[in-house]
């Protein structure tokens, strides 16, 4: 694995959007900056990139946990790849291996962990979806977590996020209910 660099953010919401007090929310994001070893290239096997994000996720998941300071509730993931890569190596980074550690680390995950990915230049911010990490109809934790790396991903590499939320979005009001849409 060639890791440049990783970033790590952590966020503390006081207020929600309107200024409305809330309980302090805590959110910790990991994004680690690596080179794309299938950029420029048309690969049918994405399997380097599933080991990738793996191994990436068990390099990083627990240190995340530990800065949240508090038992984790809410996950995400994404990745942004840079323009001679595609987005299905995105795809493979944040899939078929990065469940498992980030599961491992909030100790259980019974809901899918929501994820984006998207193929963009240097500075593009993506928005790490975040849900409950057990409920996976939990609308007071459907959020999102806007990050970005100023210069990556430069184009032959990948930006791979994972997050974790000691809590929901400020001051819910959409509930639990029964699902009708």
């Amino acid at each position: 694995m060639e890791l440049r660099k990783t970033v790590i953010v952590k966020e503390t919401i006081e207020a929600d959007d309107l200024g409305g007090a809330c309980a302090p929310i805590v959110r910790v994001a990991a994004l680690a900056v690596i080179r794309n070893p299938l950029a420029g290239k048309k690969a049918d096997d994405l399997t380097p990139l599933f080991d990738l994000g793996g191994a990436l996720g068990t390099r990083l998941m627990d240190e995340l946990v530990a800065l949240l300071g508090a038992a984790p509730v809410s996950y995400g993931k994404a990745a942004i790849v840079g323009v001679a890569g595609e987005m299905e190596h995105g795809g493979a980074m944040t899939h078929p291996k990065l469940g498992k550690p980030m599961r491992a680390a909030v100790g259980g995950g019974k809901a899918l962990i929501p994820s984006n990915v998207k193929v963009a230049a240097p500075g593009t911010p993506i928005d790490l979806p975040l849900g409950h990490k057990d409920e996976a109809w939990s609308f007071d934790h459907f959020d999102t977590m806007t990050v970005m790396v100023p210069d990556a991903p430069r184009p032959d590499e990948i930006v791979l996020c994972m997050a974790v939320a000691d809590g929901g979005r400020p001051n819910p009001r959409c509930g639990g209910g029964p699902i009708t849409d």
